[in-house]
């Protein structure tokens, strides 16, 4: 009974040690990888908030529609930024920069800045 035992331990040590040095073996667990959440940060501001905003607008009103701003600039206390970014597991990014700046607390100026399409995020960046 012990031989038998250590035949096969030797046997799957043999098989496992020759399948580990074979170059064009694929390992299954090289294709595990863990789960990735996705990502949201800042104001998701859609077409529609940006349509309902009219020019003269008070700061108030801009709120309502909008949201509170997620950038608030102490050396320039008349723009607002609202940012947003998106990244989902597969390192997909989205993201979203809307400006706006008022004269005498009415609005004056709407920058947008969107991403036309989503870029892809490279393995290992920002680690």
């Amino acid at each position: 009974m012990r031989l038998f035992q250590f035949t096969r331990f030797t046997l799957v040590l043999l098989l496992t040690g020759l399948s580990a040095g074979c170059g064009s073996w694929s390992s299954p667990f090289g294709k595990l990888s863990p789960y990735k959440i996705d990502i949201q940060q800042g104001n998701d501001i859609t077409q529609e908030m940006v349509d309902r905003l009219k020019l003269g607008m008070t700061a108030s009103q801009v709120r309502f529609v909008l949201g509170t701003p997620l950038l608030g600039d102490p050396f320039h206390p008349t723009r607002w930024d609202y940012v947003y970014r998106y990244q989902n597991g597969t390192s997909e990014l989205d993201t979203r920069r809307l400006s706006v700046v008022f004269e005498d607390d009415k609005l004056k100026k709407i920058d947008i800045n969107a991403a036309a399409a989503p870029t892809r995020v490279q393995e290992g960046a920002g680690k």
